[in-house]
């Protein structure tokens, strides 16, 4: 009898799947496949940004363990590995130790631009660079001159975010560095040329910390075209089409930072902040949530983003680790049930 249960209890086990992983997490779950747990990357990770070459994401981030801009790969969003430095060699007017909010876009099959915030030497202030490279984890070279933007008497620039909408036109976003030297902190827009390596235009003014919630701070921006047409620079876009600036707000080395997002008429603005914000603040295990980016996977949308873990704002270990949300939509208002702590589907 006891061989027959024991024989019953092995098939049961093989036929859960998942459930018999040592990496699945679904204690508690009601989802039938596999699943996974947040922090998806226990390791110091801040202000990730992802994008997917073939069937594999490369994650760039904050400067950390020794490396200028460390890569993580992963096949599905939810394991991965660490894959070196996509920077080692910095801009020669550049100088080490902070080099932050690095984003990756991809303008050709053999062309990767990245940009980066690096320390000027000049100014003594935080300025945006770009490096390029043939491959996604690089290794990217910076050979520019100097920075694509540094707004020194504006506090110095951070937090560039490229952007491509619907009609092929490249933006670029960032932060002026305000609350650095006592100023107001704004998030900017400018067109950037096709090769991405320099700008067009003039600059745009989007939001500034303004709510209650954001503190003295507006930073991290990132822009997100819904289905549905896209418009043009200085149209209204079409209805189907909204345009969403996700940013986060308020103090990154304290439980109160988390994450919002207003909502543009074009990528130059203007923008106005709806209600309903923030989208993720603190909760259960996971604080100070933000710097996040999207992706989507088989028509559905997700948030990587950093969290300290609550009680260890602003260590250096761990850090601000690696969270997933998934980003659902009530029509074109985008909502996140998280942090989550609990079990959830893998993408």
């Amino acid at each position: 009898m006891r061989r027959a249960l024991l024989a019953l209890t092995l098939l049961l086990s093989a036929c859960s799947g998942e459930a018999s992983r040592p990496d699945a997490t679904s204690t508690g779950s009601t989802y039938a496949g596999p699943t996974y747990t947040n922090p998806v990357y226990t390791g110091d990770a801040p202000d990730p940004q992802a994008v997917r070459v073939g069937s594999t994401w490369y994650l760039v981030h904050t400067n950390a363990g020794g490396r200028n801009v460390p890569v993580l790969t992963s096949p599905d969003l939810v394991h991965w590995t660490a894959a070196g430095d996509a920077l080692p060699a910095l801009p020669a007017w550049a100088d080490g130790g902070r080099t932050w909010a690095p984003e990756i876009i991809e303008l050709a099959p053999d062309r990767y631009v990245l940009y980066v915030t690096v320390a000027d030497r000049a100014s003594g202030r935080q300025c945006i660079a770009t490096a390029v490279a043939p491959r996604p984890e690089g290794p990217y070279r910076a050979d520019s001159p100097g920075p694509l933007v540094c707004q020194a008497d504006e506090g110095g620039s951070i937090d560039a975010s490229p952007f491509k909408d619907g009609d092929s036109q490249l933006y670029l976003l960032w932060k002026n560095d305000g609350n650095a030297t006592g100023r107001d902190t704004w998030l900017w827009s400018q067109r950037l040329a096709p090769d991405g390596l320099s700008l067009l235009g003039a600059p745009a003014r989007l939001i500034r910390q303004s709510e209650p919630w954001e503190g003295r701070v507006v930073e991290a921006p990132f822009m997100w075209r819904r289905p549905g047409g896209t418009g043009r620079a200085g149209e209204t876009p079409p209805a189907g089409a909204r345009l969403l600036l996700f940013y986060a707000a308020n103090a990154y080395d304290t439980a109160d930072y988390a994450e919002g997002y207003a909502v543009c008429d074009a990528p130059l603005g203007p923008c106005r902040k709806p209600p309903g914000n923030p989208l993720l603040a603190s909760r259960g295990p996971a604080s100070g949530p933000g710097h996040a980016s999207m992706v989507e996977v088989h028509g559905r949308t997700w948030l990587l983003y950093h969290a300290w873990p609550r009680g260890a704002e602003g260590s250096t270990s761990p850090g601000r680790q690696l969270w997933l949300d998934e980003v659902t939509w009530d029509g074109d208002t985008p909502q996140v049930r998280g942090p989550s702590a609990s079990a959830r589907p893998v993408p």
